[in-house]
């Protein structure tokens, strides 16, 4: 019982932290890609702003115990997943169809560098203790900020190409790219949900 109450409580550290870095993440983010014009890089501050909620429903559902509101806690995080692909999948299109040319950002190059040093230890962080305490909400909010990292990755490609070469076009792929995943684990939470 005691290891128990030492996971939840690392879990919430994980939490409050993540809501804390999300948040100016997001700010520099969203800032940084309606400068330059890069709809991969508003998407990443919008899924800094999905990841901050779904970091504050994992505190809501620890608060109350290890495993209690699982079920409407997961539908909740399925939720911010749809939200996110639908909103980037829109701008991403928009933006391949109608040729819209991000320019270059070397602040969000910068930031993502920064993101993936941050908060790949923070979602390896998160599934373990997720997993070691059987809480799904935990684990699907791991896959949210495994989602930012492959965001992350994804956006350097895109940023770097635009930069680099001027594939004005890479920008809104490596976004649709992301929009897939989260999707799929959209649809995982929300399965996860209907099994407790």
């Amino acid at each position: 019982m005691v290891e128990q109450e030492t996971l939840r409580r690392r879990a919430l550290r994980l939490a409050v932290f993540i809501v804390i870095w999300d948040v100016a993440e997001g700010a520099v983010a969203v800032t940084a890609g309606l400068l330059a014009g890069s709809i991969a890089l508003v998407g990443f501050g919008i899924d800094s702003t999905i990841e901050v909620f779904a970091a504050l429903v994992v505190i809501w559902q620890l608060r109350a115990g290890a495993r209690a509101r699982q079920k409407p806690a997961l539908r909740l995080i399925a939720l911010s997943f749809f939200a996110l692909a639908a909103y980037v999948s829109y701008e991403s299109l928009r933006d391949l169809l109608g040729g819209d040319k991000a320019g270059e950002s070397w602040i969000g190059i910068a930031l993502n560098v920064v993101a993936l040093g941050v908060m790949l230890p923070v979602a390896i962080a998160q599934r373990r203790t997720g997993r070691a305490l059987d809480n799904q909400v935990v684990v699907a909010q791991s896959q949210e900020t495994w989602i930012s990292n492959y965001l992350s990755i994804s956006l350097l490609a895109g940023l770097g190409l635009n930069a680099v070469l001027g594939w004005w076009w890479a920008d809104p792929v490596a976004a649709l790219i992301v929009c897939a995943v989260a999707v799929t684990s959209g649809i995982d939470a929300w399965r996860d949900a209907r099994e407790h």
